[in-house]
């Protein structure tokens, strides 16, 4: 039994982007059309969803189009461990870098609302204050 050919719009909708994307993906080298119909439309398997599925999931967890390509190429466990690691090492670096801007936020809304009264808002001190403090990014 022949497995069921999707059009461009059909696979974009089982992903749920639009038609443009995947044409951006087909560029990009991630995703390429199982077939050509008669009248040379681009056709599709659920496995090329699969594929689609996976690379929207992968990008939306901060892996870049390169790594994806990467991913997708048949590689032992240590070359993909190697990526995953990669990425949760940046992952743990942007949440520290979050960290420190929560805490300035909150400081600078605690000088606020001390100094609402006073209709003085101290929070551009406090913020520049906070940059000074702050050591450079390497």
């Amino acid at each position: 039994m022949r497995a069921k050919s999707l059009t461009i719009g059909q696979l974009a909708d089982g992903a749920g982007v639009p038609a443009s994307t995947v044409r951006y993906y087909e560029r990009a080298g991630l995703l390429r059309p199982s077939a050509r119909s008669a009248a040379n439309y681009r056709l599709y398997t659920s496995e090329d969803l699969q594929r689609l599925r996976f690379i929207r999931a992968a990008q939306a967890t901060g892996f870049t189009l390169d790594d994806i390509r990467e991913l997708l190429r048949p590689a032992p466990c240590g070359r993909v461990q190697a990526r995953i690691e990669a990425r949760l090492g940046d992952v743990e670096n942007r949440i520290h870098e979050l960290q420190h801007v929560r805490r300035v936020l909150a400081a600078a809304l605690a000088v606020c609302r001390q100094h609402e009264a006073s209709g003085r808002c101290g929070v551009l001190d406090s913020i520049s204050a906070s940059a000074r403090r702050r050591p450079a990014r390497k």
